[in-house]
């Protein structure tokens, strides 16, 4: 494939890392600058890699800058050109096989080199097949020359009707107006997010270079507890996750990490049901998300109960639902109950505009039962699978991440790697393996490397 590609000085490192990927996969790449790390404006690069797209020079164009949006702008005022920013595996995924994007804008101040490499890929792989986007891909091409149809919903039903006729030989005589309007319902959008169990150790404001070394693989989110040692630079603070789910958590507790996670602005504050509503008051304003587990630790709810606890949880301000499988369920066979156990926090999540995590505490898992539980949370639509609660016998493997990223990856699903982590190594692996994110509250064995000078960036 040709692939026109460009950066700002931001931007220039992570470019030289990506051409460097795309030429070993047999790529041609069209380098369209900057040479160096010398300041310039995006715009001016933006529309270089615009216009080659557009001229047919080369079938798809990539663009880096700080955030990625502004070069998304730009981009996109070039005929011919569809623009998409993507920030994990979904939205890469979602631009494709939804609005059939040709260009992708990177932000390098937001994600790391293995993880954008990861975008890439699923950006060059993906393709736009469904009837009913192409439809509205051609709506957008319209639009850009300034003359948008008007699509009636017949015309959309008809195109959805003969997708359906040509899978399943199922025509428009067989659908009811209802079956059409549920079948035209947009996919709902595949977002990040993560709340953790604290596993004690330093954490990233006591080893920051660490933290970065993390973030450069590939991972894009960590999680801190309530002991926050040292200060926690700016460039680290949209990563974490400030964790607190200890039983014994008391409120002046629950108030200091609110005050904490306001001030360094994290990703994201999470806690136990009970607390939801204090902390989404408490963060009111702050930017700062807040996320709720649902069945913690042991999973051993009712599906109703779940899906009531996640509703709640999302009223009282939640953005972010970890649920916990039933595990007794799984391993003696009733996938059944199982889906319908995750399919009520999902359907929580989705109707509430909320973040969806299984976690399927593999510890306590075969192989088998791994791939099963992974199956049905594609099947339930749910945005992560996370490997542990931080509860039981074990935590995660690099292994354990494999075998889950290669059962959901397709599906624009995400995997978090929590506890288990004995090394800066281990994490390494589970990154490699697939991880983007990573239960970094920091064991002592990582930061000891770090220390002694083992780990380089």
């Amino acid at each position: 494939m040709k692939i026109a590609i460009g950066a700002d000085h931001g931007g220039f490192d992570l470019k030289t890392k990506l051409i460097e990927h795309l030429t070993g996969q047999g790529n041609q790449v069209l380098d369209q600058g900057t040479d160096s790390t010398a300041a310039v404006d995006y715009p001016v690069f933006a529309r270089k890699v615009a216009e080659v797209v557009s001229t047919g020079q080369a079938e798809r164009g990539i663009m880096i800058d700080g955030a990625g949006i502004g070069s998304s702008m730009v981009a996109n005022k070039v005929a011919g050109v569809r623009a998409a920013m993507a920030y994990d595996l979904s939205s890469a995924r979602n631009s494709r096989e939804h609005n059939d994007a040709n260009l992708l804008t990177l932000g390098a101040g937001l994600i790391g080199s293995s993880l954008a490499t990861q975008i890439v890929d699923v950006f060059l792989t993906a393709e736009c097949t469904e009837p009913r986007h192409k439809l509205r891909v051609a709506m957008i091409t319209d639009v850009g020359g300034g003359s948008a149809p008007v699509v009636q919903p017949a015309v959309q039903a008809a195109a959805v009707a003969g997708q359906l006729a040509a899978n399943s030989g199922v025509g428009l005589a067989d659908l009811s107006e209802e079956d059409l309007a549920r079948i035209m319902e947009r996919l709902t959008g595949l977002l990040g997010g993560n709340g953790d169990a604290w596993h004690g150790g330093p954490c990233v404001g006591s080893c920051p270079d660490t933290a970065r070394q993390f973030i450069e693989l590939g991972a894009r989110m960590l999680s801190a507890g309530p002991d926050i040692t040292g200060e926690i630079p700016d460039d680290m603070a949209r990563y974490i996750d400030h964790t607190i789910l200890k039983p014994d958590a008391t409120p002046d507790m629950i108030e200091k990490i609110v005050s904490e996670a306001r001030e360094h602005s994290f990703r994201s504050v999470c806690v136990n049901p009970v607390w939801v509503r204090v902390v989404a008051d408490g963060l009111r304003g702050s930017g700062v998300l807040t996320c709720s587990v649902v069945g913690f630790p042991l999973g051993a709810n009712t599906p109703d109960i779940k899906g009531m606890e996640a509703r709640k949880a999302i009223r009282d301000g939640a953005k972010e639902i970890d649920m916990v499988i039933n595990v007794g369920r799984l391993k003696g066979g009733d996938d059944d109950f199982v889906w319908k156990d995750i399919l009520a926090v999902t359907e929580a999540c989705r109707d509430g505009s909320a973040v969806s995590k299984v976690i399927i505490e593999t510890a306590l898992l075969t192989d088998e039962e791994k791939v099963r539980v992974c199956e049905l949370a594609k099947r339930a639509r749910a945005n992560f699978v996370k490997t542990s609660t931080g509860f039981a016998s074990g935590g995660a493997t690099a292994e354990d991440v494999a075998l889950m990223a290669s059962v959901v990856r397709g599906a624009g699903m995400e995997v978090k790697a929590s506890g288990g982590i004995k090394s800066f190594d281990d994490a390494k692996r589970m990154i490699d393996a697939g991880a983007t994110r990573i239960g970094a509250s920091a064991s002592i064995a990582i930061v000891q490397e770090a220390q002694q000078g083992k780990v380089t960036a």
